[in-house]
C-alpha cells in the first residue's frame, strides 16, 4: 500500500515527538509481532486474551522500526525505552485510540461507507447492496463474515468486524483497487471494542436483535446497547431501522431522523420505506413499496419473508446513498442469492436441500418458516449448536426445530473444546419427543439420511454453517461444507 507518515504526525494527538524518533517513517502498522516484516511499525496493546507488550522484542527481531505501547502504572506516557536502537514509545489509552491511529496512516483514501448491525442479515444486506452497486456500473466492496474483498474474489475473513488496524487498512487498499463504496458487517464485539470508532458511514443499518454472544455480553440489554452505539456513538449520516423488529421499533422513537423499514405497516418515522403488498414463489419475492422515494415494486429472485427484509434494508441504503429509484428496480431482478444464506440445491425426484447460516434461535425459525411456504411434503431440520459459546440457545434451538419442522436431526456444528455428545445433550433438553429426534454427529452422515429416508416433495434445511468450509473440532479444524455435502449426495458434484 502506498502509505507514508512521520511518526510525530501520526501520534501527534496523543504525545508530542522527541526529534531522536518523530521522523521515522510509518508505511505500515500491526498489532501481531508474527506477521512484523522489516520497516513495519508494531503496536502493542493489552488484548483480550493476550498482552501485546510481552512480544516487543520478537518485533524488533522481524525487524519493526518502532514500537507504540500501551502505557500503565510501570511505563508512563510519554516514556520512552531503546531497544537494540528501536524506541519503544509508551501512549496512555492506546488499545481505544487504535481506530484513530490506523486512521491517521491509511484513512486519506477510503471509499464511502455502509455500516450494517444486527443478530441475522448482515452477509445478506451487505452483499446486496455491493451487488446492486457493481450493477449500477460502479465498483463496490464488502467486509464481513464471508470474507474480504470484491464479490467476485472475496478472501478469507478470521472475524466478522476485524480489528481497527486491518479494518482501516483494508478500507484503504480496497479503495486503491477502485471500490467507490464498501459495506461493512459491524459487528457487536466491533462496536464495543472500538473497532470502527473513527469510521464514518454514509448509512448505518439495523437489521434485529435475537439472543446471540450472550456469553461475551452478558445480558440482552448490554448486547443491545452494543448495537445501538453504531447510532450514537459513531458517525452515521443516515440510520436505517428495521421497525419489524421489537428493538427496532423502539430505537426508532429514540432516532427521529432515521428512515424506518417495515413489511407490515407504514413507520411513524420522519422518512420512510414500507411494503404495501409482498408475494412470495420459488421464483422470487415481488414486493411493492410507498415511502419518501414513492411508490414502486421490485422483483428479486430470493425466498423468505426474511430476506423480503433484507431486500427493503438494501434498497433503503441505496437511496440514501442517492441512486435512482428506477434503476433499483430495473436492475433488482439481477441480484442473486448469497452463498451459503437459504441457498438451493436440487435434482429431479429427490428432496430439495437448502443451506444456510443459521445458527440463533431466531434465524433457525425464520429459515423453517420461509421453507414451509415451499414445502409441500415434510420438512427437515439438521442443526448443531456451537462448542464454547452460548449453552442457554442450546434447548431453544432443538425447540425451534422440533416445533417448525417436521424431521429433526441433531448433528455436530463446530464443537471446539465441548465433547459433542454433551452438546447434544443440552439441546435434548428443549425437546418435547426427543425420541423422536435422530442424533447423527456427522454431519455429513446426517444429510444423507435425510435425503435417503426424504421424498421428493421434501426440503432439507442443513442449517448453521452455511458458506463455511471447515469445522473446528477440540485439538484440530478440519475441512468440511455442508454446499459440498449437499452437491455429493444429490450428484450435483462436478
Amino acid at each position: 500500500m502506498n502509505t507514508s507518515k512521520a511518526l510525530s504526525e501520526l501520534i501527534s494527538p496523543w504525545l508530542q515527538a522527541n526529534a531522536a524518533w518523530g521522523n521515522i517513517s510509518v508505511t505500515r502498522l500491526d498489532l501481531d509481532s508474527r506477521k512484523i516484516k522489516v520497516g513495519d511499525t508494531f503496536v502493542a496493546i493489552v488484548g483480550h486474551a493476550v498482552d501485546g507488550r510481552k512480544y516487543i522484542d520478537t518485533a524488533i527481531e522481524r525487524g519493526a522500526n518502532a514500537v507504540l505501547a500501551q502505557a500503565c502504572q510501570f511505563k508512563a506516557h510519554g516514556s520512552v525505552e531503546w531497544k537494540a536502537d528501536v524506541p519503544v514509545i509508551y501512549i496512555e489509552n492506546l488499545e481505544l485510540h487504535l481506530s484513530e491511529l490506523a486512521g491517521n496512516l491509511y484513512g486519506s483514501h477510503q471509499s464511502r461507507l455502509v455500516g450494517v448491525t444486527g443478530t441475522n442479515g448482515k452477509t445478506t444486506i451487505t452483499q446486496l447492496i455491493a451487488q446492486w452497486i457493481d450493477l449500477s456500473g460502479q465498483k463496490a466492496a464488502v467486509m464481513g463474515t464471508t470474507g474480504n474483498g470484491f464479490l467476485a474474489n472475496l478472501a478469507p475473513a478470521a472475524n466478522t468486524t476485524g480489528s481497527a488496524i486491518e479494518i482501516q487498512a483494508q478500507l484503504h487498499q480496497l479503495a486503491e483497487q477502485g471500490a467507490t463504496y464498501t459495506a461493512l458487517e459491524v459487528s457487536s464485539h466491533g462496536l464495543v471494542q472500538g473497532r470502527v470508532k473513527k469510521l464514518t458511514f454514509d448509512v448505518g443499518v439495523f437489521s434485529n436483535l435475537s439472543r446471540d454472544h450472550l456469553d461475551y455480553h452478558g445480558t440482552m440489554e448490554e448486547y443491545a446497547k452494543a448495537k445501538f452505539s453504531l447510532f450514537t456513538e459513531h458517525q452515521c449520516k443516515n440510520a436505517i431501522i428495521n421497525i419489524d423488529d421489537a428493538v427496532g421499533l423502539e430505537w426508532s422513537a429514540k432516532l427521529p431522523h432515521a428512515v424506518g423499514i417495515s413489511l407490515k405497516s407504514k413507520p411513524t418515522t420522519e422518512r420512510a420505506l414500507w411494503a404495501t403488498h409482498v408475494s412470495y414463489a420459488e421464483t422470487g419475492i415481488t414486493l411493492s413499496f410507498d415511502g419518501n422515494w414513492g411508490k414502486g415494486e421490485l422483483h428479486v429472485p430470493l425466498i423468505g419473508e426474511f430476506n423480503a427484509s433484507n431486500v427493503m434494508q438494501a434498497f433503503a441504503s441505496m437511496l440514501c446513498l442517492g441512486f435512482a429509484k428506477e434503476e433499483l428496480i430495473k436492475t433488482a431482478s439481477k441480484l442473486k442469492p448469497v452463498l451459503g444464506r437459504m441457498e438451493l440445491f436440487q435434482v429431479a425426484n429427490k428432496a430439495k436441500v437448502v443451506v444456510d447460516y443459521a445458527h440463533t434461535p431466531d434465524a433457525l425459525e425464520k429459515a423453517l418458516l420461509a421453507l414451509r411456504v415451499h414445502c409441500s411434503g415434510k420438512l427437515w431440520a439438521i442443526v448443531g449448536c456451537g462448542g464454547d459459546r452460548d449453552r442457554g440457545k442450546r434447548p431453544m434451538m432443538a425447540s425451534i426445530a422440533e416445533k417448525f419442522a417436521d424431521q429433526v436431526i441433531l448433528t455436530d456444528d463446530n464443537p471446539r473444546s465441548e465433547d459433542p455428545a454433551a452438546i447434544v445433550q443440552d439441546m435434548l433438553a428443549g425437546l418435547d419427543k426427543p425420541d423422536d429426534a435422530q442424533i447423527e454427529h456427522s454431519r455429513f452422515l446426517a444429510a444423507k439420511f435425510a435425503i435417503d429416508h426424504a421424498s421428493s416433495d421434501d426440503i432439507i434445511l442443513l442449517a448453521g454453517k452455511g458458506h463455511e468450509d471447515y469445522q473446528v473440532m477440540a485439538n484440530e479444524t478440519i475441512h468440511y461444507s455442508d454446499r459440498e455435502s449437499a452437491q455429493t449426495l444429490l450428484g450435483l458434484a462436478s
